[in-house]
């Protein structure tokens, strides 16, 4: 596996390869983002990964400092997945000056759910994005639909801009339990390890209770939400939205549940598909 550290690096290193298949990450790396590369192998004639922990995207009281950085372990678990080239810059190869212009997304999509909760999360997301496509110059990209807002806003990012680039979204990794695999469930202790999967169960049952043919999404929602309260969670948002757009749905509209609450000092995300009934 190539490691650049600086863009030269990496263009100088890809001027070999036609349609390279991409991973952005942050670094952490669990089986969730190993599948993303192993999905990747036969989508591109190079496999690409980045870590870099994106300054752009973390609120001034979140996490940026004490993100986990586990170079080591990420470099082993990459070469086993298969991974080619890895793009590891640091902030002054990423950002050799104060990035003043930014990707500003779709405020319909970007301003609502994770956006009303992180005000400037996905611009940063965009930003870094954008410029992580400019330098690698994948024919693919690889993103986890665990991030379904997220994965929404990068597609309609690329389709506004025309880059030549197939966003492939990836349905997400679980535990055997149902938790969603995450960077942050490291965060989580023994004890809130097994609370945890009350968050996928939570949008499971709101899941049933579409399927069963409830038609008050906003009764389903508030009980979803109580329940979670109930065992001590604080709940930003579960909410059931139209899958196409993220906005208030139709009756027969295919439906994503998404939820994201705080379980002691942890803010973990998750979403369901939903086939709503006709």
């Amino acid at each position: 596996m190539y490691i650049a550290r600086t863009i030269a690096e990496l263009l100088e290193h890809l001027r070999a390869y036609r349609r390279p298949a991409f991973v952005p990450t942050m670094g952490n790396l669990h089986d969730g983002h190993l599948d993303l590369v192993r999905r990747a192998k036969p989508l591109g004639d190079a496999t690409v990964a980045s870590i870099f922990v994106n300054r752009l995207q973390f609120l001034p009281h979140e996490d940026f400092d004490t993100y986990p950085r586990t170079w080591d372990s990420d470099c082993e678990k990459l070469r086993a997945a298969g991974c080619d080239v890895l793009f590891a810059p640091d902030e002054k190869a990423l950002y050799p000056e104060p990035q003043t212009c930014k990707v500003h997304p779709d405020p319909v999509l970007s301003d609502i759910l994770e956006g009303h909760f992180r005000p400037g999360f996905f611009i940063g997301v965009c930003t870094v994005v954008m410029k992580l496509f400019s330098c690698v110059q994948p024919g693919t990209a690889m993103f986890g639909k665990k991030d379904y807002q997220q994965l929404m806003i990068i597609r309609h990012m690329v389709r506004q801009f025309a880059l030549p680039i197939e966003i492939v979204g990836v349905e997400t990794l679980r535990a055997a339990d149902g938790l969603a695999l995450s960077s942050r469930n490291g965060y989580l202790s023994e004890r809130e390890r097994a609370e945890a999967v009350q968050l996928s169960k939570a949008l499971q049952g709101m899941d049933e209770a579409v399927r069963s043919g409830e038609r008050d999404l906003d009764a389903i929602e508030t009980r979803a939400m109580d329940a979670l309260r109930e065992r001590g969670w604080q709940p930003d948002y579960l909410v059931l939205r139209r899958r196409s757009d993220l906005q208030a749905p139709s009756p027969g509209d295919p439906l994503v549940a998404l939820a994201a609450a705080r379980l002691g000092a942890t803010r973990l995300i998750d979403n369901l598909e939903i086939e709503a009934p006709t």
